[in-house]
């Protein structure tokens, strides 16, 4: 793909995404690696004067220092407004969870600073193939079919249907700074070992997965707007619980409704998922009762949802 045609590209996803891309003003992510320093140098060339960057050093690799360097002195040379944003406190839990939870938070916070408008990031075509594999062999719905969503918030993603190699090709063109960060081969993470497996796969069409998948991600976008008006139709207050009045409706419907319950009644707990969701709404048409989590769910005319009462210990 020619460099006239990715930048063309950029500015028609984002022209699609939002309603203010001809004055707004965009902060990039950048790692270092080529998709996001080809984002940078498409964004700074498709709206000039408006946009600035930031590098994450989350400091696990002793390369990474070097790296958000190499990235603020490419950004100086170009005119280009830079920070280096660093997690503070240990790492907790999964490496990559806790990495990205820093990094978007930290991101989050400089983006407003600055004034920002919005925050792109670099996830492209074969990004969203990845996810979507990984998801679908998982057994995700039509939410984690929907991969990696083109707007959330005030992220935007506008290079989903553009190819990895086309911003590998992009960077070296234009002579582009860029570093791999290890990981990304590393075969002890899941996606990694799968862009390994998918290296020598030449019949999926990684394009037309990303389609596929902004297609989920609207259908669940309708399906969250339906769901939010018969939430606000037929589920009523009980007591100090709550209660669903109409129950003659798809499974998928019920799921959706049923997380909405237990959200509003458990807000910090752990919401059920997968075959636990389905037993609870099979045990529900029954007339039975379940629990979920601190939560009892009970069928019959109306669907029931309380807290359990405590057990008293003789």
């Amino acid at each position: 793909m020619a460099e006239g045609d990715l930048e063309t590209q950029l500015k028609q996803a984002i022209g699609a995404l939002v309603e203010n891309a001809a004055s707004a003003r965009f902060g990039v992510a950048v790692s270092g690696g080529p998709d996001s320093m080809a984002l940078l140098d498409l964004a700074a060339r498709a709206f000039p004067g408006r946009v600035e960057a930031a590098t994450v050093d989350h400091g696990l690799r002793e390369a990474s220092a070097a790296e958000a360097a190499m990235v603020a002195n490419w950004s100086r040379d170009a005119g280009i407004e830079h920070a280096m944003l660093h997690p503070q406190g240990a790492v907790r839990g999964n490496v990559q969870s806790w990495a990205r939870a820093q990094r978007y938070a930290l991101l989050e916070e400089w983006r407003a600073a600055r004034g920002l408008d919005w925050l792109l990031t670099a996830h492209h075509a074969d990004d969203q193939l990845e996810t979507l594999l990984m998801r679908l062999n998982r057994g995700a719905g039509v939410g984690g079919l929907a991969g990696v969503r083109a707007r959330q918030g005030v992220v935007l993603r506008p290079l989903l249907g553009a190819r990895k190699v086309d911003l590998l090709a992009y960077a070296l063109d234009r002579g582009l700074p860029h570093v791999d960060d290890p990981s990304n081969s590393d075969p002890r993470f899941d996606r990694a070992a799968l862009r390994t497996a998918l290296a020598g796969v030449d019949w999926i069409d990684a394009a037309a997965a990303g389609r596929s998948a902004a297609a989920l991600a609207e259908a669940e976008e309708a399906l969250d707007w339906m769901v939010a008006g018969i939430e606000a139709d037929h589920v009523r207050p009980d007591g100090e619980g709550l209660a669903l009045d109409r129950t003659d409706l798809p499974r998928e419907l019920l799921r959706r409704l049923i997380l909405r319950m237990v959200a509003r009644l458990q807000p910090d707990g752990s919401p059920p998922r997968g075959e636990a969701l389905d037993r609870l709404i099979a045990a529900a048409r029954k007339g039975e009762k379940m629990s979920v989590g601190r939560l009892v769910l009970k069928g019959g005319v109306c669907w029931t949802l309380k807290i359990a009462p405590q057990r008293r210990w003789q």
